[in-house]
């Protein structure tokens, strides 16, 4: 009996707890702003803590985040929304978010010096995990990001275990 190789296993990364509780702790985000909870009316933002879209009436902060990953011109601050208090976070790491599946996104990847090395427009979740198995294949890949398309920012960090 021929064995075939194992399919390759990815942790799906939201921010990390500890580094949210030192933001909120802080009362500032990386970029030294105060933070300010907002009543997310309409709900449908993605949730950088737990990796899920917010629902109506939920409280969130909007914070400067730098991702993972990335360094020197490569490295990107900028806006994610997270709950306004601690969550439970994702629960599930080997798993590509559910509830952002069928958000359109661009699948980012880094070399190991923390420079872009490819970037790739994905309809959903299925052809971003298409996507993120070609792309660690290639041996010059480390880390790959998720973005929104519309407005660029990180959703979540992908490593292979």
């Amino acid at each position: 009996m021929t064995q075939t190789p194992a399919e390759p296993r990815f942790i799906f990364e939201p921010i990390p707890l500890g580094r949210l509780e030192e933001i909120r702790a802080a009362g500032v985000d990386e970029a030294g702003n105060s933070l300010t909870a907002q009543t997310d009316a309409c709900g449908g933002s993605p949730l950088r803590c737990c990796l899920r879209e917010s629902v109506p009436g939920e409280r969130l902060l909007l914070i400067a985040y730098t991702p993972p990953g990335a360094r020197g011109a490569y490295a990107e601050r900028g806006p994610v929304f997270i709950h306004a208090e601690p969550c439970d976070g994702y629960l599930t790491p080997d798993r590509y978010p559910p509830a952002l599946s069928h958000r359109q996104q661009v699948v980012r990847a880094y070399d190991r010096e923390g420079r872009i090395a490819d970037g790739v427009l994905v309809d959903d979740g299925e052809h971003a995990m298409t996507v993120i198995r070609r792309l660690f294949a290639r041996p010059d890949v480390a880390l790959v990001h998720l973005r929104n398309v519309g407005y660029g920012c990180y959703n979540f960090a992908v490593r292979p275990i």
